[in-house]
C-alpha cells in the first residue's frame, strides 16, 4: 500500500502579523527570520514575535521555520549557539540553516533544514547532507523536475522546492557580486542586489552590444501550473519566496498555492494529505497576477532550455498589468480604451520613448478619463499598466481569511453537574465539568443551549454538530458561557500539547563523506573552526576559507556568480548556433562601478561571471 504523503504549503513571513496572516490563509508552514544571521538581515524577529508565532501556528497543527542561513563569522559562534536554544525553547520546529558548523554546536535535537544557500544542484550533495543530520533539504531553484526527481529519489527526507516569487540570478549560495562590488554580502543576508541594475554589455573591442538594459534582471518564478508534476516526482514542499514582502502579498499568493494544491490533494485522497489542520475560508478571490512581479517564469522546470525568455530586460519593477490604451490628451487629462475600471488612487505606469518605465498615481477617475497626480509625457496609443489596484489592495488591508478547526460538541447533565465533551477534527477529547444545581425546566432548552454552546466567534474553532444529552434539566446560560469558554481553553493547550515535532537526526559518520574533489574553495562559504571540523571529519583534504574571511580584496578575475541563465540564449547569441559569432568576446558587462567579464561554458550550458576591478 502506497504511504499517503503530507504535504507541506511553506509561506514566507516578514514579521510576526504576516506569519499569522499567512497560516490563517492555507499556510502549512511559515519560515521567519531568526533575530541575527537570516539571509535577509533586514527582516530579522525577536524571540517574543517568533514565539507568537509558534503559539499561533501550533494551535492548526502548522509549523515554524527560523532562518538562521548565513555563513556564521567565527566571533558570533556562541551568540548564534544561545540563539538556536533559544529558538527551540519556544518551539520552534526548525531551522533552516547554511553554516555546517552549527552541527558541532551544543545545541538541542531541533530539526536542521538545508537552505537553498546550501547550493544542492545533485543527488549527491543531497545524500551528503541527509547523512550530516539535515531533516528537509532545499535544492537549487534552476534545477528541472527531472533533476529535481533525481534528488528525490536519492533521500528519504522531504524534498522542498521554491514555486513562487523573485529569482536570484545566480545559483544562491554561489553569489559574490554583491561582496566583490559593494562589501555587503549575500551569504551575510546584506545583497545589494546588483543583478537589478542597468547595464551595458561591451565585446572584445569595447563596441557596445546592448546600452542601459537590466540584463542580468530575472522575471519572477510561477510553478504553479506544475505542481502536479512537481508532486509526482516526489517534492513534499512548496517554498512561497518573499520575506520582505508586505502583508497582502502574502495573503494573495498563499491563497492561490492553497487552493491550487487543495485541487491536487483533494483528488488524490490515496496519495496526499495536508500536513496542517483546518480549512481557510476566503472573502477574496486570489489572483497571483494582481501581486508584485517582474512578469512570470516558469524558469527551468520544465527542461534545460527555457519555454520562454526569462530576463526582464526593460524594467526591475513590477509594471504592473496592461490595462488600457490612450486615446485622447488633454488638459491635465487622458482618455482610455478599456473595459477595467480604474479608481481614485490606482498606480499606472508606461514606457517612455526612452524606453524608462514611468509611473504615476490616479488622481481622479471619471470613467473612461483620468486626471493624473503629476504632468506624464504620453501620446495616442500609450500602452498603460497597473501596478497599484487601490480597490484589491484595501480590499487586502481588511481581514480577508478564517480558518477554523472542525468541533463536536456534547453536552450531559445530572441534577449537580453539567459536562460538555468535545472532540476535534484531530481526533483531540476532552471533558470539562462544572458542579452546580440544576432544576427541571417549565420548557424546552435546547434550541437555547445549542445555541449558546455555538457561539465560538471568538477562537478557532466550528461546531458542525451539537448532541444535547441534558434533557429537560434547567441550565443558566452563565453556566453554558462558562462551560464552552473553559472547554475551547483547554483545547487550545491540548493541541499545543500535542504538536509533533521531528527532531534532528544524528550524523552518519560512515556515510558523511564528500562527493567530489576534497579540495574546498572558497564557494563552500567555510567560515568558522566548527564548520572546518565537519568537513575534515567529511574527508576534506584543503579547505579554503569563505571570501568573506580574506582579509584582502577580492581579487580581479575572480569568480564572482555562475548561473544557468545565459545572456547569449537570452539575446539569440548562442555560440552553439551561427548567430553566436555576430557577439565577439570575451564580454564584459559594466554598470557605474560594478564591471564583470563573462565566461560561457557551453558544455554544460553556465554562464559565469568574474570580477573587473575598476581602474581610476
Amino acid at each position: 500500500m502506497t504511504k499517503i504523503r503530507q504535504i507541506e504549503l511553506l509561506a514566507p513571513a516578514k514579521n510576526a502579523d504576516i506569519a499569522i496572516e499567512a497560516i490563517r490563509h492555507g499556510a502549512d508552514a511559515v519560515y521567519i527570520g531568526a533575530p541575527t544571521n537570516g539571509a535577509r538581515a533586514a527582516a530579522a524577529n525577536s524571540i517574543d514575535d517568533i514565539a507568537r508565532v509558534t503559539d499561533f501556528a501550533h494551535l492548526y497543527n502548522a509549523r515554524v521555520y527560523a532562518t538562521v542561513n548565513t555563513v556564521v563569522y567565527e566571533h558570533e559562534l556562541r551568540q548564534v549557539e544561545r540563539m538556536i536554544r533559544s529558538l527551540y525553547n519556544i518551539g520552534v520546529d526548525a531551522i533552516i540553516a547554511q553554516d555546517l558548523g552549527i552541527l558541532r554546536m551544543d545545541i538541542p535535537p531541533i530539526a536542521m533544514h538545508a537552505s537553498t544557500q546550501c547550493d544542492t544542484r545533485t543527488p549527491e550533495k543531497a545524500r551528503f547532507l541527509e547523512a550530516c543530520g539535515f531533516s528537509q533539504i532545499v535544492p537549487a531553484r534552476e534545477l528541472t523536475i527531472e533533476e529535481t526527481a533525481d534528488i528525490c529519489a536519492a533521500v528519504n527526507i522531504p524534498v522542498e522546492v521554491f514555486v513562487h516569487g523573485a529569482l536570484c540570478v545566480s545559483y544562491s549560495g554561489d553569489c559574490y557580486a554583491s561582496f566583490a562590488a559593494t562589501d555587503r554580502s549575500a551569504n551575510r543576508g546584506e545583497c545589494a542586489q546588483i543583478c537589478r541594475l542597468p547595464y551595458s554589455l561591451y565585446d572584445r573591442n569595447g563596441n557596445t552590444l546592448i546600452a542601459d538594459k537590466h540584463l542580468l534582471s530575472l522575471k519572477d518564478l510561477n510553478r504553479s501550473a506544475h505542481l502536479a508534476r512537481l508532486l509526482d516526482a516526489g517534492v513534499t514542499s512548496f517554498k512561497i519566496e518573499g520575506r520582505l514582502k508586505d502583508s497582502s502579498y502574502v495573503k494573495n499568493v498563499v491563497a492561490a498555492y492553497r487552493k491550487a494544491l487543495d485541487t491536487i490533494i483533494d483528488s488524490h485522497p490515496d496519495a496526499y494529505t495536508r500536513s496542517s489542520s483546518g480549512c481557510p475560508e476566503l472573502s477574496f478571490t486570489p489572483a497571483l497576477e494582481k501581486s508584485f512581479n517582474r512578469g512570470f517564469t516558469t524558469y527551468f522546470t520544465a527542461g534545460a532550455q527555457p519555454e520562454s525568455k526569462i530576463a526582464s530586460f526593460d524594467s526591475p519593477k513590477w509594471t504592473g498589468e496592461p490595462i488600457a490604451k490612450v486615446t485622447r490628451i488633454g488638459n491635465g487629462w487622458i482618455d482610455i480604451d478599456t473595459d477595467r475600471p480604474v479608481a481614485n488612487g490606482d498606480g499606472l505606469g508606461y514606457f517612455d520613448k526612452e524606453g524608462r518605465f514611468c509611473g504615476f498615481r490616479v488622481n481622479r477617475a471619471e470613467g473612461s478619463r483620468i486626471f493624473p497626480a503629476k504632468n506624464i509625457e504620453v501620446t495616442r496609443g500609450t500602452q498603460l499598466y497597473r501596478n497599484n489596484d487601490k480597490i484589491w489592495e484595501d480590499t487586502l488591508a481588511r481581514p480577508t481569511a478564517t480558518r477554523t478547526i472542525d468541533i463536536v460538541m456534547t453536552l450531559r447533565a445530572t441534577p449537580s453537574c453539567v459536562t460538555l465533551d468535545i472532540e476535534d477534527s484531530d481526533s483531540n477529547t476532552l471533558t470539562v465539568a462544572e458542579p452546580c444545581e440544576l432544576s427541571p425546566a417549565k420548557v424546552s432548552q435546547t434550541e437555547k443551549r445549542r445555541e449558546i454552546l455555538a457561539r465560538t466567534g471568538d477562537t478557532i474553532y466550528k461546531a458542525t454538530h451539537i448532541s444535547d444529552l441534558a434533557g429537560n434539566l434547567f441550565v443558566p446560560a452563565s453556566t453554558l458561557t462558562r462551560l464552552r469558554r473553559d472547554a475551547l481553553t483547554a483545547l487550545d493547550s491540548l493541541r499545543r500539547t500535542r504538536h509533533k515535532y521531528i527532531y534532528r537526526s544524528p550524523m552518519k559518520p560512515d556515510m558523511c563523506q564528500l562527493p567530489g574533489n576534497k579540495h574546498l574553495t572558497y564557494e563552500e562559504n567555510i567560515a568558522n573552526s566548527l564548520a572546518r571540523e565537519v568537513y575534515t571529519a567529511a574527508g576534506a583534504t584543503k579547505i579554503d576559507p569563505a571570501l568573506e574571511c580574506r582579509r584582502s580584496p577580492v581579487e580581479n578575475g575572480t569568480r564572482v556568480m555562475t548561473t544557468r541563465y545565459c545572456l547569449r540564449r537570452e539575446c539569440g547569441r548562442c555560440l552553439r548556433t551561427p548567430e553566436g559569432s555576430k557577439w565577439v568576446g570575451p564580454l564584459t558587462l559594466k554598470s557605474g562601478n560594478c564591471t564583470f567579464s563573462l565566461d560561457f561554458d557551453c558544455k554544460e550550458c553556465r554562464m559565469h561571471l568574474n570580477y573587473c576591478k575598476n581602474r581610476e
